[in-house]
């Protein structure tokens, strides 16, 4: 059984979706799959098609970045992050 800590501009597209929820999965694809069984959508939100992880989502299992083929080990911990962007960079900045 996997921890998931899911961002809250995640949950907030899926009424009742909690912002930490217990999932049994061997892999993070198979995470994904299981979050889309209970909220419908959740995957492609989360997901490209290929399938790859989206560019501005970041998964971590245990504290390491992932990818769909990543194992989930017994009592892993998942992120989901959302990748935060804007503002201005050094180049920008004329640093």
């Amino acid at each position: 059984m996997a921890l998931v800590h899911l961002p809250s501009s995640l949950v907030s597209l899926f009424p009742g979706a909690p912002r930490h929820v217990q999932v049994e999965a061997g892999s993070v694809r198979e995470l994904l799959d299981r979050l889309d069984d209970r909220w419908p959508g959740m995957r492609f939100r989360l997901c490209d098609a290929g399938p790859v992880i989206r560019e501005h989502i970041h998964v971590f299992v245990d504290g390491e970045m992932s990818a769909l083929g990543t194992p989930l080990g017994p009592g892993a911990v998942v992120h989901v992050i959302t990748a935060v962007s804007g503002g201005q960079g050094t180049e920008d900045r004329g640093q």
